[in-house]
């Protein structure tokens, strides 16, 4: 068997939600939320079921779907593109593979700031290229440029840049930004662009694609999800946007992967970006509402939680909290003896991991996340 599969563990999502399931726990460990989606959109994807075609799409996507995607970036962050610039996706780390895929060759190295969502590390090497890891540091997760410019090689072909950034809730600063866009010019090197968090941005702050900074459209390959943006994670639609030489590129890879998405749901999806552009800021307050509600619950029962600026997840550091164990050893013991599930951050990094924060899901229901702060109490009573 393939080694890199062979020693790989289950992902850390699967693990925590069957013992969430086992043990009957409350799930803040797996990233779905439980409140957001409007109903127009279900019903669009209803109709286009009975009504429209049920066979394969086109690889590349439905043309209604690819020109919506064009649209929407064009009407919110400004991008210059087209059709031509869209391939859809089975989700978006179908979108992330068939980039790395495209972009990543043997020998190659591709740098990622960790923690990192998990799927980019292996999929680098199953392009057959190493992942380069350059470490964000609680409780800032700032990047620091002289660390990023001291991992590019004469091997580095890409940078992995995900804003806003999954697990640690940060939305990175336009001198971040600067960073990145300097640092890929000045090597050559392609950005691949996971923003799939790009319209749960809380407290009125603004997103930047980096596609829009100086020359690094014709270099970004911009990941996005339908999932995120409508809270419907099990859609699985997801895309990239790039210039049309790099986006032919990824859609080869992509064709082998999974060939083409359920027309239905693109159907869906397209009448969403196209009419539902007044969902986004009620979605937007409602995951800022249940965050605050998390936190205060969280710091009421003597938790440090890091502030959360984007997505919809929040960090909290054990070790402030006045734990002792490591965030493996919490996350299991609370889903076994306190029944709640977190995820751990050391899942994220290979190197030098961090060791006492643990993620938790804030996109629930009222009802949810007074049972998951219940029960987080209850665990701190037990191992604090």
């Amino acid at each position: 068997m393939n080694p890199i599969y062979e020693a790989m563990q289950t992902s850390v999502f699967e693990r925590m939600s069957g013992l969430a399931a086992r043990h009957g726990a409350v799930n803040l460990g797996q990233g779905f939320p439980d409140f957001g989606w409007p109903d127009e959109i279900l019903d669009s994807a209803a109709r286009a079921l009975k009504e429209g075609s049920n066979q394969y799409a086109p690889s590349r996507g439905l043309p209604a779907l690819r020109e919506a995607v064009a649209a929407f970036y064009g009407r919110h962050q400004q991008l210059d593109v087209s059709a031509d610039h869209v391939c859809v996706t089975s989700g978006a780390t179908e979108a992330l593979g068939s980039a790395i895929l495209a972009t990543a060759s043997p020998g190659d190295e591709v740098i990622i700031f960790t923690p990192a969502y998990d799927s980019y590390a292996p999929m680098i090497r199953r392009a057959g290229a190493r992942p380069v890891e350059v470490a964000l540091r609680p409780p800032e997760w700032r990047i620091d440029r002289e660390a990023l410019k001291a991992a590019v090689t004469a091997k580095t072909r890409a940078i992995i840049f995900n804003n806003p950034h999954n697990p640690a809730g940060r939305l990175f600063d336009p001198d971040e930004l600067k960073a990145v866009e300097e640092v890929a010019r000045e090597h050559d090197l392609i950005v691949i662009a996971d923003e799939v968090w790009e319209k749960i941005v809380l407290d009125g702050r603004q997103f930047t694609s980096i596609a829009t900074l100086p020359g690094m459209a014709e270099r970004t390959i911009k990941i996005g999800s339908a999932g995120k943006i409508f809270s419907l994670t099990g859609w699985k639609v997801g895309w990239m946007v790039a210039a049309p030489a790099l986006a032919g590129v990824v859609a080869r890879a992509h064709q082998f992967l999974t060939f083409s998405t359920a027309p239905n749901l693109q159907s869906a999806v397209a009448f969403g970006l196209n009419e539902g552009d007044s969902w986004l800021e009620p979605m937007r307050q409602r995951f800022e509402r249940a965050r605050d509600r998390m936190t205060e619950g969280l710091r009421a029962a003597g938790f440090t939680v890091l502030d959360a600026a984007a997505t919809y997840f929040l960090c909290v550091d054990l070790a402030a909290s006045g734990i002792t164990i490591d965030d493996d050893g919490f996350a299991t013991a609370a889903v076994e003896r306190a029944g709640v599930a977190v995820v751990p951050l050391s899942a994220f990094a290979e190197q030098d991991p961090p060791r006492t924060l643990v993620r938790l899901c804030f996109g629930k229901k009222d009802e949810t996340i007074e049972a998951g702060v219940a029960a987080m109490a209850k665990a701190k009573e037990i191992l604090g």
